[in-house]
């Protein structure tokens, strides 16, 4: 009876210990910011110091890991199939594949593999959108839970914009491209709950930011994100030339906000009561407070800076400061109330390529960033420039962002999937 007793305890804690393990979720983490509430990370690794495992992926993605308790997911393309795979988190051993098969090949940019767009979980069920093969459900063990065939997408560019989950809904950006939409979905059957069109954009000619336009490269890749104000929750998205925000429930839009460039790839940002929100090459900036009504251009939106650096990751916002690594592969420091550049140095790795198409993770005082060379840096979060760490991988061509949970951190590359860390 004792030796009974004491299996099931040691059962019940191993059980407890991954189920309160610090899951990453999402593409930025519970939050949808970046921010990761964990500190006593690794600072120091290469390709054969603490790593605990790495293996190899059948083809080259962008999307990021996220990851729960013992399981690690992405979304990747096999041939002519559309698959969210489950890795053991443990020793990184492959524990399912599901999703579609047979799929045609549709339009997308030769450094845009198909599957860009990254998986989102509740702990429960596992989301993850495919394009023109649709938005699709699983459980934590792969069963297909449901499938929502939302018709054609179709964009030069492809897709990158995954699903996002708050309360009972799963929301899309569905685009670009001659179908543009925001979608909520009731996250355990796929119907409808509210769909928003985006409708033409008219680019605003003459402009002041050096953008040629043409039909092919506007567009939002940007991921939905939700904030709380002090009395209300918004649905917050970047635009083709404005930022938008919805009434989560319904969709019905409570504000917009002049300023972005008709091409947005990163998505918005938010900390200490400021929405930023960031143009793709050579675009503009915007930082609005939340909280108005109807056009908030002149009453909330604090500063605009209509030709900025290109970004396609995404930054983090911490004790007034804006920290954003550029696609040309410079971390900036800007002064979130002014928009005051305060330092930009450009960080050289030996992975040959120093650009990035990464966000940036904040965990403490700390900003964890990853180049296209996969040189993984540390770096810290002042509005004085030091480098704490940098890492190389040499592991190839890198544009997912980095995943961090229980003490260790998920990074994938074109050709394998890492885990930093005890």
């Amino acid at each position: 009876m004792i030796t009974s007793f004491f299996r099931l305890l040691c059962f019940s804690l191993v059980v407890t210990s991954a189920a309160t393990a610090a899951p990453w979720p999402a593409w930025r983490g519970a939050g949808g910011n970046g921010v990761c509430e964990e500190t006593e990370l690794p600072l120091k690794w290469s390709a054969t110091e603490n790593v605990k495992w790495k293996v190899a992926l059948p083809e080259r993605g962008n999307s990021t890991p996220i990851v729960w308790g013992d399981q690690i997911f992405i979304t990747q393309a096999v041939g002519h199939e559309r698959l969210v795979l489950c890795f053991s988190r443990q020793d990184g051993k492959e524990l399912w594949r599901a999703g579609a098969k047979e799929v045609a090949d549709e339009p997308t940019h030769s450094t845009n593999p198909y599957c860009s767009a990254s998986p989102v979980t509740d702990g429960e069920r596992v989301y993850a959108w495919f394009g023109s093969a649709g938005l699709y459900c699983f459980d934590v063990s792969g069963k297909q839970l449901w499938h929502r065939d939302l018709g054609e997408h179709r964009h030069e560019w492809g897709y990158s914009s995954g699903p996002m989950l708050h309360g009972d809904l799963c929301y899309l950006n569905f685009g670009p491209g001659p179908r543009s939409f925001l979608l909520a979905v009731n996250k355990l059957t796929g119907s409808d709950v509210w769909r928003q069109e985006l409708g033409k954009v008219e680019v605003a000619m003459p402009r002041n930011d050096g953008f040629a336009a043409k039909e092919g490269v506007v567009g939002s890749w940007s991921l939905p994100l939700m904030i709380k104000t002090e009395n209300r929750e918004e649905l917050v998205m970047s635009w083709p030339e404005q930022v938008r925000s919805y009434d989560p429930k319904t969709g019905q839009p409570l504000w917009q906000c002049a300023g972005l460039n008709p091409l947005v790839y990163s998505s918005t940002i938010y900390g200490e009561g400021v929405i930023i929100a960031m143009g793709g090459y050579s675009g503009s900036t915007v930082a609005v407070r939340p909280g108005g009504s109807g056009d908030v251009t002149q009453t909330h939106r604090l500063w605009h800076e209509p030709r900025d650096s290109g970004h396609i990751g995404s930054g983090v916002i911490k004790d007034g400061h804006i920290y954003i690594h550029t696609m040309n592969g410079i971390v900036e420091c800007v002064e979130l109330k002014t928009g005051k550049r305060l330092w930009k140095e450009r960080l050289k790795g030996g992975g040959g390529r120093s650009e990035s198409w990464s966000s940036v993770v904040l965990a403490g005082d700390r900003l964890y960033l990853v180049n296209q060379g996969s040189d993984c840096f540390v770096l810290r979060a002042s509005p004085t420039f030091e480098v704490l760490a940098h890492n190389p991988l040499n592991d190839g061509l890198t544009n997912a962002s980095l995943a961090i949970s229980d003490g260790q951190i998920i990074v994938r590359t074109h050709a394998h999937l890492w885990c930093i860390g005890k």
